[in-house]
């Protein structure tokens, strides 16, 4: 036995011992994407929750200044219901009436589509038979799928009523999380062995100062993105200005493909409403607006509090789309980010300025008692509204 073991190679052993290792991840990465699956409607409204409080804890931590905790949550959670919806009611106003007539101009768009490739130079037309075989084969697909289509359909038919439920219980943890979200923290916190409150502190607030930056950073851009997208059509003149910015807003919350498909359908719309030039102008000037958020917002705003190499977001944002649709896309990035960052964090590096809280982070020098392994004193119950003076 001992010979088999000194005749294994040192590669073969080192090999092997990564592998186990591997193996080892990937079921506990595996686990908790099942057990997240397993209760999705919390997660969903859990993670809404948290985007929320990274909105609206700056405001209310302002307002704590000059107010008791209690009123500055309120009055600052009150402020984003008027902003928001403001927004909303001007966005309703400007779209309601128009989804049927962009509809309408998108299928003229896409008829015209049609025709020119039955035109195309260097004979590379599509004959109208080969488009009538296409359009063909997308009948003959839907009534084959029909009845699984209309039974996925009927099993979401409750879908409503999980909405209201997440987002109930969205503003019921935001509410608590803005109010008392630090005393929750260090009441957690105040739960780990001493010796181990300041990586958890630092791993922490660096995975938050990562996560809080990353939401701020995409509704500020998605606004962004959709006030360039609306000024651009409407000086080219393109209809439904309005719903098309909508879209573009919308697709600025999904990485890497949301942008290029409200691109391709305002295009589209451009095509059919003023040309091929205007069309073609609205291309380009939205990936001009897409460049301009790659280049310049995300740095600009996001700083160094997301930094993910392309690949890695095109890979999450794949990764995330086959294990859970839209809400995958969405949720992977940030779910990346943090992950990465505490990984980085907790291995001793530093890849996001380390937050003020984290420097008075409760971790007391060791003492006899630490040292004889017994329990510290409790941590100190922090005051209403304390907490880290930077998210």
């Amino acid at each position: 036995m001992y010979e088999a073991t000194e005749n294994v190679p040192q590669w073969l052993r080192t090999t092997g011992g990564w592998s186990w290792r591997l193996v080892a991840v990937v079921a506990a990465v595996a686990l908790v994407v099942y057990a997240t699956t397993q209760v999705q409607v919390v997660f969903v409204a859990i993670f809404l929750a948290l985007v929320l409080t990274s909105v609206f804890r700056p405001l209310a931590e302002l307002y704590a200044r000059v107010m008791p905790r209690v009123l500055a949550t309120v009055l600052a959670l009150l402020s984003g219901v008027i902003v928001f919806g403001g927004l909303l009611t001007y966005v309703v106003a400007s779209v309601a009436g128009q989804w049927t007539r962009l509809a309408g101009e998108f299928d003229t768009g896409v008829d015209q589509i049609l025709d020119s490739l039955q035109n195309l130079p260097f004979g590379l037309s599509v004959t109208g038979e080969q488009l009538n075989e296409w359009i063909d084969a997308g009948q003959e697909w839907l009534g084959d799928n029909a009845e699984n289509i209309a039974g996925q359909a009927a099993e979401r038919a409750g879908s409503v009523v999980e909405g209201l439920m997440v987002f109930a219980l969205a503003i019921f943890c935001t509410v608590f999380f803005v109010h008392s979200g630090a005393n929750m923290w260090r009441w957690f916190l105040g739960q780990v062995p001493a010796r181990q409150r300041r990586r958890w502190q630092e791993a922490a607030g660096a995975g938050w100062y990562t996560f809080s930056g990353f939401a701020r950073g995409t509704v500020i851009i998605a606004f962004i993105d959709g006030v360039l997208a609306f000024v651009l059509l409407q000086i080219l003149g393109v209809p439904l200005a309005a719903p098309l910015a909508v879209l573009v807003l919308i697709g600025a919350f999904i990485p890497i493909i949301g942008a290029p498909l409200a691109m391709i359908i305002a295009a589209v719309v451009a095509l059919a409403a003023q040309g091929f030039v205007t069309a073609l102008i609205v291309t380009l000037g939205i990936a001009a607006i897409g460049q301009l958020e790659g280049h310049v917002l995300q740095p600009l705003i996001m700083g160094k509090q997301v930094s993910l190499h392309p690949v890695v977001v095109a890979v999450a944002v794949l990764s995330g789309t086959v294990l859970a649709g839209i809400l995958g896309a969405v949720v992977a990035v940030p779910l990346v980010a943090v992950v990465w960052t505490v990984f980085s964090t907790l291995r001793g590096d530093r890849p996001v300025p380390l937050p003020a809280a984290a420097d008075g982070s409760p971790d007391p020098p060791p003492d006899r008692s630490e040292e004889d392994g017994d329990d510290p004193e409790p941590l100190p119950r922090a005051a209403p509204g304390s907490g880290p003076a930077q998210d």
